[in-house]
């Protein structure tokens, strides 16, 4: 029976159910799992660089890398990136045979999870407080499914107007001064800052803004019912939640990692379970 042997580098991953969807993945495959997490929390001497040469070296079929190294691992690869990779400037996953290569599964997890819940709808305008690396990877996902523009602020203004230089056009960074009037008028909202995660009670949204827009997504996924997808869904906008992305991003970076290809449907099944896991607190 083949093994892979993946695992995951970031700060602060220690309730990660990321494992938890591999390892789900593998049993529907009868694969057998060997993972390991990296925690780089408080590790001042850490160098992902030769830890990537060190799995590497190891024999590892590869490795998941999240917050905060994901522009690293881009950087690191230089011209050993997919065209997504290349496009977003950001790699959450990084493969070592044949060859290293650097990836990215945040957007098409974001197109996956947008496909199951909207179908063929295009984003429309949308509105994205935060400028870091889950932005990144999801605004390149909305720009592909046709989104008309893309609005985004950020706690250090500078970082959002970098953000939006890098993708054209199509995004636009705005001072937070400006979020308001830019949520009114948007179809869709994005979270993609921190808040709201675990038991931290506030919004990137004022709950007085929503209601004439048609959709919201949170990239947090821990709670899955964040305070802006509760305020949201009050006001009868169509909720899009960090589980699902996560769900797709697990499927395609098994399918990455392995080679296979699963069957949508029972794939989803089999991580269906996990969505409990993401309440904090709970055992």
């Amino acid at each position: 029976m083949k093994t892979l042997r993946i695992g995951l580098i970031g700060d602060h991953i220690g309730d990660s159910r990321f494992g938890a969807a591999m390892q789900a993945l593998c049993d529907l495959h009868a694969l057998d799992l060997s993972f390991t997490p990296i925690d780089t929390a408080g590790d001042a001497g850490f160098s992902l660089h030769d830890t990537l040469e060190r799995l590497q070296a190891e024999g590892w079929d590869g490795v998941s890398v999240t917050h905060p190294h994901k522009g690293a691992a881009a950087d690191l690869a230089g011209s050993a990136v997919t065209e997504e990779v290349a496009a977003i400037g950001a790699s959450n996953l990084v493969t070592f045979r044949p060859e290293r290569l650097a990836h990215n599964t945040d957007a098409p997890g974001f197109r996956g999870a947008w496909h199951a819940a909207f179908g063929s709808a295009a984003p429309g305008q949308v509105a994205m407080a935060g400028a870091g690396g889950v932005a990144r990877a999801v605004a390149a996902a909305l720009v592909s499914l046709g989104a008309e523009e893309i609005l985004v602020w950020d706690p250090e203004p500078e970082r959002a107007k970098a953000f939006a230089a890098s993708f054209g056009p199509s995004v636009k960074a705005i001072p937070f001064a400006g979020a308001a009037d830019a949520i009114r008028e948007a179809d869709g909202l994005v979270n993609a800052t921190p808040l709201g995660m675990g038991r931290d009670k506030r919004s990137a949204f004022s709950a007085n803004l929503l209601g004439p827009q048609s959709w919201a997504f949170d990239a947090v996924y821990t709670p899955p019912d964040t305070p802006f997808l509760k305020d949201a869904a009050g006001r009868h906008l169509s909720i899009l939640s960090g589980v699902a992305l996560f769900r797709y991003m697990a499927i395609e970076s098994f399918t990455i990692y392995s080679g296979l290809t699963p069957d949508e449907d029972a794939a989803l099944e089999v991580l269906r379970p996990l969505a409990a896991d993401f309440h904090p607190g709970r055992p």
